[in-house]
Protein backbone atom coordinates (compact mmCIF):
# COMPACT_ATOMS: atom_id res chain seq x y z
CA UNK A 1 0.00 0.00 0.00
CA UNK A 2 1.58 3.31 -0.73
CA UNK A 3 -0.03 6.61 0.92
CA UNK A 4 -0.19 9.87 -1.20
CA UNK A 5 -0.68 13.27 -0.22
CA UNK A 6 -1.88 15.65 -3.37
CA UNK A 7 -2.18 19.15 -3.22
CA UNK A 8 -1.71 22.01 -6.42
CA UNK A 9 -1.70 25.75 -6.50
CA UNK A 10 0.71 26.27 -3.40
CA UNK A 11 1.82 29.47 -5.45
CA UNK A 12 5.09 29.20 -3.34
CA UNK A 13 3.49 28.50 0.13
CA UNK A 14 3.82 25.81 2.35
CA UNK A 15 2.94 26.45 6.21
CA UNK A 16 3.53 24.16 9.06
CA UNK A 17 -0.45 22.82 8.64
CA UNK A 18 0.20 21.32 5.08
CA UNK A 19 3.80 19.69 6.43
CA UNK A 20 1.80 17.98 9.11
CA UNK A 21 -0.41 16.54 6.91
CA UNK A 22 2.25 15.05 4.39
CA UNK A 23 4.59 13.85 7.08
CA UNK A 24 3.09 10.49 6.79
CA UNK A 25 3.09 10.10 3.02
CA UNK A 26 5.52 7.52 1.22
CA UNK A 27 4.69 10.17 -2.08
CA UNK A 28 3.83 13.56 -2.46
CA UNK A 29 1.91 14.64 -6.11
CA UNK A 30 1.90 18.04 -6.68
CA UNK A 31 -0.65 19.09 -9.94
CA UNK A 32 1.17 22.10 -10.77
CA UNK A 33 1.67 26.01 -9.75
CA UNK A 34 4.24 25.24 -7.55
CA UNK A 35 4.95 29.18 -7.11
CA UNK A 36 9.12 28.36 -6.70
CA UNK A 37 11.78 26.29 -6.60
CA UNK A 38 11.58 26.34 -2.76
CA UNK A 39 8.39 24.71 -2.78
CA UNK A 40 9.45 21.64 -4.94
CA UNK A 41 12.56 21.03 -2.58
CA UNK A 42 10.96 21.56 0.15
CA UNK A 43 8.11 18.48 -0.54
CA UNK A 44 11.05 16.47 -1.86
CA UNK A 45 12.84 16.63 1.46
CA UNK A 46 9.14 14.80 2.85
CA UNK A 47 8.88 12.04 0.46
CA UNK A 48 9.40 11.39 -3.28
CA UNK A 49 7.45 14.17 -5.01
CA UNK A 50 6.02 13.60 -8.77
CA UNK A 51 4.57 16.96 -10.09
CA UNK A 52 3.80 18.94 -13.27
CA UNK A 53 4.66 22.53 -13.85
CA UNK A 54 1.84 25.12 -13.87
CA UNK A 55 1.12 28.09 -15.85
CA UNK A 56 2.42 30.44 -13.24
CA UNK A 57 5.99 28.33 -12.74
CA UNK A 58 9.52 29.57 -14.13
CA UNK A 59 11.98 27.63 -16.05
CA UNK A 60 13.51 25.85 -13.13
CA UNK A 61 10.35 24.32 -12.42
CA UNK A 62 9.56 23.21 -15.70
CA UNK A 63 13.11 22.08 -16.25
CA UNK A 64 12.22 19.29 -13.10
CA UNK A 65 8.65 18.88 -13.34
CA UNK A 66 6.85 17.68 -16.98
CA UNK A 67 3.85 19.52 -18.56
CA UNK A 68 1.72 15.80 -18.39
CA UNK A 69 3.18 13.13 -16.17
CA UNK A 70 2.11 9.80 -16.94
CA UNK A 71 3.13 7.10 -14.31
CA UNK A 72 1.59 3.70 -12.63
CA UNK A 73 2.09 3.50 -8.75
CA UNK A 74 0.86 0.33 -7.07
CA UNK A 75 -0.39 -0.76 -10.63
CA UNK A 76 -2.50 1.87 -11.01
CA UNK A 77 -2.64 3.63 -14.19
CA UNK A 78 -2.37 7.88 -12.83
CA UNK A 79 -1.77 10.55 -15.52
CA UNK A 80 -1.52 14.04 -13.91
CA UNK A 81 -1.70 17.53 -15.65
CA UNK A 82 -2.31 21.01 -14.67
CA UNK A 83 -4.70 22.67 -16.92
CA UNK A 84 -6.35 19.52 -18.05
CA UNK A 85 -10.39 20.23 -17.42
CA UNK A 86 -12.74 17.19 -15.83
CA UNK A 87 -15.09 14.68 -17.10
CA UNK A 88 -17.60 16.07 -19.63
CA UNK A 89 -15.13 19.29 -20.36
CA UNK A 90 -11.29 18.07 -21.13
CA UNK A 91 -8.66 20.48 -21.93
CA UNK A 92 -8.13 20.19 -25.72
CA UNK A 93 -4.60 19.49 -25.24
CA UNK A 94 -5.68 15.89 -23.28
CA UNK A 95 -8.73 15.55 -24.66
CA UNK A 96 -7.86 12.11 -27.49
CA UNK A 97 -5.15 10.94 -25.55
CA UNK A 98 -7.65 10.51 -22.26
CA UNK A 99 -10.41 9.20 -24.84
CA UNK A 100 -7.16 6.89 -26.71
CA UNK A 101 -6.06 5.78 -23.86
CA UNK A 102 -7.57 6.53 -20.61
CA UNK A 103 -5.86 6.51 -17.43
CA UNK A 104 -7.24 5.02 -14.03
CA UNK A 105 -6.51 8.14 -12.23
CA UNK A 106 -6.52 11.88 -13.76
CA UNK A 107 -5.38 14.75 -11.77
CA UNK A 108 -5.52 18.33 -12.52
CA UNK A 109 -5.00 21.44 -10.31
CA UNK A 110 -5.40 25.22 -11.82
CA UNK A 111 -9.12 26.00 -10.98
CA UNK A 112 -8.65 26.05 -7.02
CA UNK A 113 -11.91 24.21 -6.95
CA UNK A 114 -12.07 20.69 -5.29
CA UNK A 115 -13.06 17.99 -7.40
CA UNK A 116 -13.59 14.42 -7.11
CA UNK A 117 -15.93 12.40 -9.87
CA UNK A 118 -16.02 9.83 -11.77
CA UNK A 119 -16.39 9.39 -15.87
CA UNK A 120 -18.32 6.40 -16.17
CA UNK A 121 -17.92 6.85 -19.91
CA UNK A 122 -14.53 6.10 -19.53
CA UNK A 123 -14.26 3.21 -17.62
CA UNK A 124 -14.88 4.84 -14.53
CA UNK A 125 -11.73 6.96 -15.03
CA UNK A 126 -11.30 8.69 -11.16
CA UNK A 127 -10.71 12.36 -11.46
CA UNK A 128 -9.38 14.43 -8.33
CA UNK A 129 -8.69 18.46 -8.19
CA UNK A 130 -7.42 18.86 -5.18
CA UNK A 131 -8.02 22.12 -5.54
CA UNK A 132 -5.76 24.95 -3.62
CA UNK A 133 -3.76 24.64 -1.19
CA UNK A 134 -2.16 28.17 -1.11
CA UNK A 135 -3.33 31.31 -0.33
CA UNK A 136 -3.36 33.30 -3.43
CA UNK A 137 -6.21 33.09 -5.52
CA UNK A 138 -10.19 33.43 -5.53
CA UNK A 139 -10.79 29.89 -3.16
CA UNK A 140 -11.92 30.70 0.49
CA UNK A 141 -10.86 27.07 1.77
CA UNK A 142 -7.61 25.99 1.20
CA UNK A 143 -7.57 22.05 0.33
CA UNK A 144 -5.66 19.33 -0.19
CA UNK A 145 -6.45 15.38 -0.82
CA UNK A 146 -4.81 12.24 0.68
CA UNK A 147 -5.26 8.50 -0.32
CA UNK A 148 -3.97 5.45 -0.71
CA UNK A 149 -3.49 3.20 -3.64
CA UNK A 150 -3.21 -0.81 -3.12
CA UNK A 151 -3.33 -3.44 -6.09
CA UNK A 152 -4.63 -0.86 -8.50
CA UNK A 153 -7.21 0.78 -6.40
CA UNK A 154 -7.59 4.11 -4.60
CA UNK A 155 -8.31 3.74 -1.32
CA UNK A 156 -9.53 5.65 1.93
CA UNK A 157 -9.16 8.63 0.07
CA UNK A 158 -9.97 11.89 2.58
CA UNK A 159 -9.80 15.40 1.98
CA UNK A 160 -8.19 17.45 4.30
CA UNK A 161 -9.80 21.43 4.66
CA UNK A 162 -6.67 23.16 5.10
CA UNK A 163 -8.40 26.74 6.80
CA UNK A 164 -9.39 29.91 5.13
CA UNK A 165 -7.18 31.36 2.75
CA UNK A 166 -6.65 34.79 4.19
Amino acid sequence: MLKIGLLSDTHSYLDDQILRHLSDRDEIWHAGDFGSMEVSDRLQELAPLRGVYGNIDDAAIRLVHPKVNRFVAEGLDVMMTHIGGYPGKYHPDVRESIKLNPPQLYITGHSHILKVMTDKSLHNLLHINPGAAGRHGFHSVRTMVKFSISAGRVLDLQVVELGKRA
